[in-house]
């Protein structure tokens, strides 16, 4: 049923969505651990779960935007619900804590400023509707929802591991961490800190300069020294996290979630945006040759 509430009846729409999603998820994590199994198989699972509850609320409502804020809104509230589960509060978890909520802060609110209702899709995912119509809805569910859930939490595991073998200080010490691992970790959190905020001034800078030039691409501020510091902080800031994660437990296979986390944007989000761009802004090609994809 397509239909159009007002902004704020729609955000309302989306978070009971969110919340009906989140319970369905959590039931299916404690049932799934009463069942003896590992813990962060059950929340994959589980996390599973609510995105196909969320895409099942996009199809009700024939727009696939219903998605796009459960990228900002599962993480934080993963590994919050993760130091509850596990009791786990040490300066590694808390740090975590930190950066992943000052993020999603960041980006759930850029979603609520550039939302414009439930009446209304991305320009993506119309576009994929109007390329692909009869495989449209496998590529919905497979690769518009599903895809980037996946690559999230891969991404999220080195955040995850973060709440074990660590003492509940987490300094240096007996169990804990060394004085060089406390520094790395550190610097890691520092790199979310810094990511994220790169992420909100590019916002502002962004929002005002359309504001001031409509239909011009934006080229000043973040902007002027590259293409796309928002994608830049976004892939930083998982990285970011994957340092503080090799503080605590080395350089593993771990790696790959970031890695994962760097290729969809530099392989499909920056691409398919710089092609919108070509087409629609006028001048965008010679930026595109004089600056940097990103900062």
């Amino acid at each position: 049923m397509k239909r159009d509430y007002s902004k704020w009846c729609s955000v309302a729409l989306i978070c009971a969505i969110y919340l009906f999603a989140g319970i369905a998820g959590w039931f299916l994590f404690r049932w799934l651990t009463a069942q003896a199994m590992e813990p962060v198989w059950a929340l994959l699972l589980a996390d599973v779960l609510a995105t196909i509850v969320v895409w099942a609320f996009g199809l009700l409502y024939e727009n696939v935007s219903v998605y796009d804020p459960y990228w900002s809104v599962f993480p934080p509230v993963a590994f919050l619900l993760w130091s509850f589960y596990t009791g786990v509060w040490s300066l590694p978890v808390l740090l975590l804590l930190i950066a992943s909520w000052y993020w999603g802060w960041r980006l759930t609110r850029n979603w609520v400023i550039t939302f414009k209702g439930i009446g209304h899709e991305d320009w993506r995912y119309t576009k994929y509707r109007s390329l692909h119509p009869l495989i449209f809805q496998s590529i919905n569910l497979f690769g518009l929802n599903m895809m980037p859930t996946l690559v999230v939490f891969a991404a999220m595991l080195p955040g995850l591991k973060l709440f074990e073998s660590v003492s509940p200080s987490g300094l240096s010490g007996e169990a804990g961490l060394s004085a060089v691992s406390i520094s790395v970790l550190i610097f890691g959190f520092i790199v979310c800190i810094a990511s994220a905020t790169i992420q909100l001034i590019a916002d502002k800078q962004i929002h005002d300069f359309r504001a001031a030039h409509p239909g011009q691409y934006c080229n000043v501020g973040l902007w002027k020294h590259g293409r796309h510091p928002n994608y830049f902080g976004e892939i930083q800031f998982w990285w970011g996290i994957w340092i503080m994660y090799a503080a605590v437990h080395g350089i593993d296979w771990y790696i790959c979630g970031a890695i994962a986390m760097t290729a969809l944007f530099v392989g499909i989000s920056i691409p398919l945006m710089e092609k919108r761009q070509l087409a629609n802004k006028p001048g965008y090609a010679e930026y595109r040759s004089q600056t940097r994809m990103l900062i």
